[in-house]
């Protein structure tokens, strides 16, 4: 709990949360990787393709915020879907 506290006062971590299962959707994978900011939770994450045999990613970060981490997880996976939709393999260029 000290430990907790003195990193949060000193602008540390206590611990980096856990990363998230990927969720595949049309050949994507999507890793959730909400991040704590000021007491919310940043939406942000990776899209992974794997083309001509290599593994391609993309990392996005968003302006929302969520109050919990599961909310941030969701709407994550809601956005890169979007991201996908919109944009297919051009994300990678």
């Amino acid at each position: 709990m000290l430990r907790g506290f003195l990193a949060r006062l000193f602008g540390g971590s206590a611990a980096a949360p856990p990363e998230e299962d990927p969720v595949e959707y049309n050949g994507y994978r999507i890793r959730p990787s909400p991040f704590p900011r000021l007491g919310q939770y940043q939406t942000a994450g990776v899209i992974e393709k794997e083309i001509g045999g290599e593994v391609k990613e993309h990392r996005f970060v968003r302006a929302e915020t969520h109050s919990s981490h599961e909310e941030a997880i969701a709407y994550s996976i809601v956005k890169a879907k979007q991201i996908i939709d919109e944009q297919g393999d051009r994300i990678f260029g």
